[in-house]
């Protein structure tokens, strides 16, 4: 069966991707042991910025962290800030379309990346079980976010 693919004209191409910044800390042996543990009292965050660099360029920042539900002494400090530059093909007056662009099109595209990243990082201080989402619909969160 061949699946066909809606192919939409974007109106923007990413033109840079960096890490602009890395937190991994696990503040000692215990919090270290007690991760696995307490996995479930943590939660995955994703957080989105943006700041205009020239008229019709970008810089879309994704942030992807884990957050501790509760308040506690020994708990993981993680996060990955991923930086997008984007270029609009054109100058965009609708302030709804360029919203879409930053919080739904740039963070589907680098999300992969940016989860590849930050599994990385679990993988490598021995953690080979952390499970965090393959795809995130930011589609429908952009659409949670304006039905508040």
């Amino acid at each position: 069966m061949v699946k066909l693919l809606k192919i939409k004209k974007m109106k923007f191409k990413i033109i840079g991707k960096y890490i602009k910044k890395i937190n991994f800390n696990i503040p000692n042996h215990k919090a270290f042991f007690l991760l696995s543990k307490d996995i479930s009292n943590y939660k995955i965050n994703i957080d989105i910025k943006s700041e205009q660099i020239k008229e019709k360029i970008i810089e879309v920042q994704t942030t992807l962290s884990l957050l501790a539900n509760e308040t506690k002494i020994e708990k993981i400090d993680t996060k990955v800030v991923f930086s997008s530059i984007i270029e609009m093909n054109q100058i965009i007056k609708d302030k709804k379309e360029i919203e879409k662009i930053i919080l739904i099109d740039v963070p589907t595209i680098i999300y992969p990346e940016l989860r590849k990243i930050f599994i990385f990082f679990f993988e490598n201080s021995g953690f080979k079980d952390i499970k965090i989402n393959e795809n995130i619909d930011f589609q429908k969160l952009y659409n949670l976010r304006k039905g508040q």
